[in-house]
């Protein structure tokens, strides 16, 4: 290769890494001011939305929940009640038999808090943010929700619903216990590239891996207790 391929090589090649940058920071940025103005730090400042969706996290063992699960439910119940949402929709991975997000969630909620059961509807094929969203709409038939995460998460969340159409607001789990700054740190440098994947996956109407049989919110959420 002479001399002059060589330098036309490398000067595409540096042209294609800008590009992919400045596509990866934009779409950072497209989502963040998207998201940024349907999402509250304040209880008292949340609009009444009928559901409060908490997308799924890590649990140990089936049994125990980890600490950023923990935050996101306390914050939805929080919200229930107060009467500014009247549904409990918890969604997560229950892939297996071994490893199970949903149901431990319902166990801490039915041990920590006094609420009517049938209110508590568990996505069990909520194996993303996305698909969480997707099937909120399509399989709950949720319209207007409440989204509880932490802030580094919510931005994603609350752009993927609203472009599905769901009438969604955010509201930023309450801390119990402090994280620490590495944490933090690491949670946003993976966010960045799910927030990528999450803009592809609106764009390109990604199909989740289950749907299903409708199951309305406004019923009775035992019907999702299997």
């Amino acid at each position: 290769m002479g001399g002059k391929k060589i330098i036309k090589f490398f000067a595409v090649f540096f042209l294609i890494i800008i590009f992919i940058i400045l596509s990866f920071v934009f779409i950072n940025f497209r989502i963040i001011s998207f998201a940024e103005k349907y999402i509250y730090t304040e209880m008292e400042q949340v609009p009444s939305k009928y559901t409060s969706i908490v997308p799924g996290a890590a649990v140990y063992g089936n049994k125990s929940i980890s600490f950023v699960l923990r935050d996101r439910i306390e914050g939805a119940m929080a919200l229930i009640e107060s009467g500014k949402s009247q549904r409990f929709l918890v969604s997560g991975d229950h892939g297996t038999k071994e490893y199970d997000e949903v149901n431990a969630s319902r166990k801490y909620v039915l041990k920590m808090h006094n609420i009517d059961e049938s209110i508590i509807f568990m996505d069990h094929a909520g194996f993303s943010t996305y698909e969480t969203m997707y099937r909120a709409r399509d399989v709950f038939c949720v319209k207007d929700c409440c989204i509880v995460t932490q802030k580094f998460h919510i931005y994603r969340a609350i752009y993927i619903a609203r472009k599905l159409g769901l009438d969604a607001v955010g509201f930023v789990a309450p801390e119990i216990n402090r994280f620490s700054e590495k944490t933090r740190l690491a949670w946003e440098i993976r966010e960045s590239f799910a927030r990528v994947k999450a803009f592809f996956n609106v764009a390109f109407h990604t199909k989740p891996t289950y749907l299903g049989d409708k199951i309305p919110i406004t019923g009775d959420g035992h019907e999702t207790w299997k």
